[in-house]
C-alpha cells in the first residue's frame, strides 16, 4: 500500500455521501508497497480502508479483483469486502482515480514469522487455491515470464548502479528460465503477493488475506514458490528449511501438491524470485516525486534468486515429495 494520489477533505466527504456509512471522522495515508494510494477510513460506522488505483492498474481489471474477493468471501475465506454505494455500484471515481472502500480486517502483520505462521498460511494458501476454482472470471498474469525481458529492458541501464554485474546476471537467468520454463502444471486463480503485509493474524491465528490485487490465473506452484521466498528467509537472507517445510505441508495438508509440483519448484522459486527482483529494481530506480512510498531495495531478492540458483532438487528445500 501507498500514497500516490492525494485526496482533499472537500473530495472524500462529498464521495461519502453516496455511501450509506455516515459522515467522515478521519482519513490517513498509509505509506507501505508500490502498487495503489491507499488510506485510513474512520466514518461514523467504523474503520475502511479507501482504495485510489493508480496508472499501473488497468479499469478493465477492477471487476476482477473486486469480484475475487467477494467469491472468496462468500467461500470462507476471509478477505476484505468491497463496500456498496446507495446504488449497489461498489467502484466510483475519486480525485480522478477509479476508487473502492473496502471493509477493514482486524490483526497485525507478523514481521518475524514463526514455523506455525508459515504453516497457517501455507494452509490459507491452499484454500484461497481451492476456494478461487468456481471463480467465472479469469485474469492474465501481467507479470509473468513473457514480461520479465520486456520489465528488465527498462532498468537494465542502470541496473549496475545498484550492484556490479547486475544486469549480467539478470540477463543469465532470463536465458536459464525462458528456455526451461514449464505451465504442463496445474493452475487457477493465484494471489501472486502474499508477503508478510497481506497476511494478518490475531492471538496467534492467522484472521484474514488482504491485497488481492496482483491476483490473476496462473500456476499454482508459483504462487506457493512466492510465499516460499516471502515467508520463509530470515532478515539476513538466509533461508530457513523449517519454516519451508512447515509451510509446505501446511499447503499439502489442505491441496496435496502433485509431484510435477514439487519437481518444478526450484525452478518456479526462481522465477518469482526473479520477478520480484525485477519489479523492485525498476521501483527503487523509477520513485515518483512527491509519492509517499519507500521503494523497497533489490539487494534482498538478488540474495534469494542466488540462493535458489544453488538448488537442484525441491528435497534441498527440506520438502519431500
Amino acid at each position: 500500500m501507498a500514497v500516490y494520489t492525494e485526496v482533499t477533505d472537500e473530495q472524500i466527504t462529498a464521495h461519502l455521501a453516496r455511501y450509506d456509512i455516515g459522515e467522515l471522522h478521519a482519513l490517513k495515508g498509509i505509506a507501505g508497497g508500490v502498487e495503489n494510494s491507499n488510506y485510513l477510513l474512520t466514518t461514523d460506522a467504523g474503520t475502511y480502508i479507501l482504495t485510489l488505483y493508480e496508472k499501473r492498474v488497468d479499469p478493465a481489471d477492477l471487476p476482477f479483483f473486486i469480484g475475487l474477493m467477494e467469491h472468496l468471501s462468500r467461500h470462507g475465506i476471509n478477505c476484505p469486502l468491497p463496500i456498496p454505494m446507495r446504488d449497489g455500484a461498489t467502484l466510483g471515481t475519486l480525485a480522478g482515480r477509479p476508487a473502492a472502500i473496502i471493509s477493514f480486517l482486524d490483526g497485525f502483520e507478523v514481521r518475524r514469522p514463526q514455523p506455525d505462521h508459515c504453516s497457517q498460511v501455507g494452509e490459507a494458501l491452499a484454500r484461497m487455491h481451492l476456494a478461487g476454482e468456481g471463480f467465472a472470471l479469469t485474469r492474465r498474469n501481467g507479470l509473468t515470464l513473457e514480461d520479465w525481458r520486456p520489465l528488465f529492458e527498462r532498468s537494465k541501464a542502470r541496473a549496475d548502479t545498484v550492484q556490479p554485474g547486475l544486469a549480467a546476471m539478470i540477463e543469465a537467468e532470463l536465458d536459464y528460465l525462458e528456455k526451461n520454463w514449464t505451465r504442463d502444471l496445474p493452475s487457477g486463480v493465484i494471489h501472486a503477493d502474499l508477503f508478510t503485509d497481506n497476511v494478518f493474524f490475531l492471538k496467534g491465528e492467522l484472521s484474514g488475506l488482504i491485497d488481492f490485487y496482483f491476483a490473476c490465473n496462473d500456476l499454482l506452484a508459483y504462487d506457493l514458490a512466492t510465499c516460499i521466498n516471502a515467508w520463509c528467509f530470515e532478515t539476513n537472507h538466509h533461508f530457513n528449511t523449517t519454516k519451508a517445510r512447515a509451510l509446505t505441508r501446511g499447503y499439502a495438508g489442505a491441496r496435496p501438491l502433485e509431484k510435477g509440483e514439487l519437481d518444478a519448484l526450484p525452478m518456479l522459486c526462481r522465477g518469482s524470485a526473479l520477478r520480484f527482483l525485477l519489479t523492485r529494481l525498476y521501483d527503487w530506480l523509477n520513485v515518483p516525486p512527491g509519492a509517499l512510498v519507500t521503494p523497497k531495495n533489490p539487494a534482498e531478492y538478488i540474495a534469494k534468486l542466488k540462493f535458489h540458483q544453488g538448488i537442484a532438487r525441491s528435497s534441498l528445500y527440506g520438502l519431500e515429495a
